[in-house]
């Protein structure tokens, strides 16, 4: 199956460099580009990409703005949307990911690396690295006030279910969270589905956007 990707960035070498690099790996293919969010929308609607691959800071309309629109546009199936940024500790970069982003990637990642998270989006996945995500939510959290926890939705998790939740927050991976709380990973991974059903999120980065935004994972806590 080959993976149908568009490149949005206002840099015309960025995007030259990853249209030649990408159209040389198995199972890719570069359908669109876009130098800003508006552009990407109609070339979006126009190539019907599997995975985006946005910028964060662009003219007209960022790509926060644009993974909104995106993730809502009626397409179906809607594009996974990966950011790439310059920053690790960007607030552009947690809009994204509270807007419907599968994940983000530093562009200063090896293209092996660059490859993989395309595939784990296009996955249903989302591409969460526990040190850079940590940061970012952390230090974004710190300077936010929680909302109010939703008690009638937390009530419907079972002890197990809230702790891995954290746990995920936390950016614990599921061999990490098998191994604290002495379960199998298939264990786990039945938990944590559980627990985006019941909260009605998509991925493990709504997971952890809901978790630091409603107090139940406090900045620098491990």
């Amino acid at each position: 199956m080959t993976i149908r990707l568009l490149l949005v960035d206002d840099q015309e070498l960025i995007r030259t460099g990853l249209r030649l690099f990408l159209g040389t790996q198995d199972g890719l293919e570069v359908v669109g580009e876009a130098a800003d969010g508006d552009e990407a929308l109609d070339v979006a609607a126009a190539t019907r990409p599997d995975v985006v691959l946005m910028d964060v800071r662009m003219p007209r309309v960022d790509g926060v703005e644009a993974t909104a629109r995106l993730t809502s546009a009626p397409l179906d199936p809607p594009p996974r949307v990966l950011v790439l940024t310059t920053f690790d500790l960007d607030e552009y970069v947690f809009g994204a990911l509270r807007a419907g982003a599968a994940g983000f990637l530093l562009k200063d990642a090896s293209r092996e690396r660059l490859v993989e998270a395309i595939r784990v989006v296009h996955a249903g996945d989302a591409l969460l690295s526990p040190s850079i995500t940590r940061r970012l939510i952390e230090d974004f959290a710190s300077r936010t006030s929680p909302l109010r926890p939703p008690e009638a939705l937390l009530a419907a998790l079972t002890p197990r279910e809230r702790e891995a939740l954290i746990l995920v927050a936390r950016g614990l991976s599921n061999t990490e969270i098998a191994a604290h709380l002495v379960v199998t990973e298939a264990t786990v991974k039945s938990h944590v589905g559980s627990v985006f059903a019941k909260l009605h999120l998509r991925d493990r980065v709504q997971a952890v956007v809901f978790a630091y935004e409603h107090g139940l994972v406090s900045p620098g806590t491990r």
